[in-house]
């Protein structure tokens, strides 16, 4: 599968670091100031997701919930989130690298996964703390570039309820299966966690950033400003 995911961990791999991935709502809080931040903050990430708002979430905490909704009242829809991409990546033939479906989870997601990697996009297969080795080993095999390991038993932005060293252990045990895969940690990443996890490929912020947003908008400041410098941090707390 020809896909920039791969490129990006072999990228951080090299500067011996986990590659930074980060998390924001399309269209928060408008379509223009979402793809601000975006091209803004690009700079200091070798992966950026962008969320789809909807407003029933699966795991969302607070912070993704207040962004999806601003993203929502603001009139969002999906072909806008397409263009964006389209705008971002500066190409009109350019599609995203990667799908998360948070709700299509395996063995329900065979059928799609064998289409979006007959479209060098490479779907993004969960693990939660409760999986099972067995389980695990079937996700695996069946994975494609990148693995999304669940910190926690939680709703995203929560605390984390496992010590980090469980963390890293229940991280281990998926790299033991395969030591190759690319294996992100998710779930309760914060600048306060960031650096005690950077053994792992990769590390996802998400409602950091979106509580940012929310902090900018009610104090009335550029959200752009401040989530670029609060990526600056995370940044350099893993180099």
């Amino acid at each position: 599968m020809k896909n920039s995911i791969k490129n990006a961990f072999k990228i951080a791999k090299s500067e011996n670091r986990p590659a930074l991935i980060s998390y924001t709502v399309c269209g928060d809080n408008t379509k223009d100031k979402s793809f601000q931040i975006l091209n803004s903050i690009s700079k200091d990430l070798d992966i950026a997701e962008w969320g789809i708002p909807h407003n029933c979430p699966t795991a969302d905490g607070k912070d993704i919930q207040n962004s999806s909704y601003r993203a929502l009242q603001n009139g969002i829809r999906l072909n806008d989130i397409f263009n964006l991409v389209k705008k971002f990546k500066k190409t009109k033939l350019s599609g995203v690298d990667g799908l998360i479906v948070v709700d299509l989870s395996f063995p329900d997601n065979k059928n799609f996964s064998k289409l979006c990697k007959k479209n060098s996009i490479c779907f993004v297969q969960l693990i939660a703390p409760t999986t099972t080795v067995k389980r695990m080993r079937e996700i695996i095999k069946n994975s494609h570039e990148m693995i999304y390991m669940i910190s926690t038993i939680s709703t995203t932005g929560s605390a984390l309820k496992y010590s980090i060293k469980k963390i890293i252990n229940n991280y281990n045990i998926i790299k033991r299966i395969k030591p190759s895969k690319n294996v992100v940690i998710g779930f309760g990443i914060t600048e306060k966690t960031i650096s005690n996890l950077r053994s792992a490929d990769g590390l996802v912020v998400g409602s950091a950033i979106c509580r940012e947003i929310t902090r900018s908008l009610k104090d009335r400041q550029n959200p752009v400003t401040n989530v670029s410098k609060l990526v600056r941090k995370l940044k350099n707390k893993i180099i």
